[in-house]
């Protein structure tokens, strides 16, 4: 065996070294040209008549209010999210019941429904036409084209978001730090918050960090339910497009580019946290299996004569 196949073998691959070097340019020129250079873009075109008047399309009055509405939202729907995520991941990860499936299913549900449907269910449910419209009318409750449907809108595509990464973690670590905090009389919030928790955390925020990015860069589905009133239900996402429709590109592109600055730190702190969970992970698959508890023997009483 020559010293060529060797250093092929040693690096795992029998191609030759150009093509190697061929598909690596290959990865880096498609990652330049659909994930640096639009990003670039945004940028550019935001600064593109100077700082000043960057700063302006950020000051008006309906863009502070589509930031705040974004954010709003993403305050509510983030935390909704985290406590049922964990729930659901505790549930499906910890425990065997029937329909365990089929909860697995409507967790997965958001993925495979498209937002703007989500949002017509919204309508057809809360809408003035809709199921509750008529009482909700009647007392002076307002969803749809409103903040409230807004808020559900986000909590509903974005739900899985948690839940799905939390569930792989839990199933590998399995249950034995669990029963063994419970059997030393530990409670069960003892034990959520002293074993569970640190065992989690590092997937856990790699959820949550997933989850805000959606909530705060959603369209689909807030457009549907928002009713586009300009200053009241917009968000960041709505506000660009209504500038951008409006040929007002500087302060359109002002406003994306706080999205794509969201977008830029949530990849530096997913990176983190996907490389702490993969950590976690391979440390939960390291561990012994569980030894069976030792059986006892019973000792012989000598009996008196």
């Amino acid at each position: 065996m020559n010293t060529r196949t060797v250093r092929r073998a040693r690096a795992g691959t029998t191609e030759a070294p150009w093509v190697r070097y061929t598909l690596i340019g290959v990865a880096l020129a498609f990652m330049l040209l659909f994930l640096v250079l639009p990003l670039a873009a945004v940028f550019a075109e935001a600064l593109r008549k100077g700082f000043g008047a960057y700063l302006e399309g950020l000051r008006e009055p309906d863009a502070w209010s589509a930031i705040k509405l974004t954010l709003i939202t993403a305050l509510i729907a983030v935390p909704l999210n985290l406590v049922f995520g964990v729930a659901a991941a505790w549930c499906i990860a910890k425990y065997e019941f029937k329909g365990k499936a089929f909860l697995t299913t409507l967790v997965d549900l958001p993925f495979s429904v498209s937002p703007v449907v989500a949002g017509l269910i919204y309508v057809l449910m809360f809408g003035a036409q809709g199921w509750f419209g008529p009482w909700l009318q009647a007392h002076d409750i307002k969803i749809i084209f409103a903040v409230p449907g807004i808020v559900l809108a986000t909590v509903f595509v974005t739900f899985p978001f948690i839940a799905r990464e939390l569930i792989p973690l839990m199933q590998a670590q399995g249950n034995d730090e669990e029963q063994a905090a419970i059997v030393l009389g530990a409670t069960g919030w003892q034990t959520f918050w002293y074993v569970t928790l640190p065992n989690i955390k590092w997937g856990l925020l790699y959820g949550v960090i997933l989850c805000n990015a959606r909530a705060m860069g959603e369209f689909g589905a807030v457009s549907v339910v928002s009713g586009h009133i300009r200053g009241q239900t917009n968000t960041i996402p709505l506000h660009v497009e209504i500038l951008y429709n409006e040929y007002q590109s500087v302060a359109a592109f002002a406003a994306a580019s706080l999205l794509a600055l969201l977008a830029l730190v949530t990849l530096v702190i997913k990176t983190i946290a996907e490389h702490r969970n993969e950590q976690a992970l391979k440390a939960a698959a390291e561990l012994p299996p569980e030894r069976p508890a030792p059986v006892p023997v019973p000792v012989p009483v000598p009996t008196a004569r």
